[in-house]
């Protein structure tokens, strides 16, 4: 990866939205909803608060749930790729 995210940042690789519903209706892409699930590729270093450094809960390969709307977008060699704060991530799986 050639991004490294500063302090408490993550970069995550979305998940492929699910094509078919429990009852076995294929969705087309223009219908599907944006993923909030997602894998953890890169970890920053940890974020400093009041001169203490509090460590990292995620790690990389981690999958997590994160909210519809977190995050930034950003595309490096042709992969889409989110960045958010670690306090940004609703659960890890």
């Amino acid at each position: 990866m050639k991004v490294k995210p500063l302090a408490d940042r993550i970069v995550v690789e979305a998940l492929e939205a699910e094509a078919k519903t429990a009852g076995g209706i294929i969705i087309p892409d223009n219908a599907k909803e944006k993923p909030q699930q997602g894998k953890v590729v890169a970890v920053g270093s940890g974020k400093v608060e009041d001169g203490k450094k509090i460590e990292m809960e995620l790690k990389v390969g981690d999958v997590i749930l994160y909210g519809k709307y977190s995050g930034t977008e950003i595309t490096v060699d042709g992969k889409e790729y989110l960045i958010m704060r670690e306090n940004d991530v609703l659960a890890k799986m």
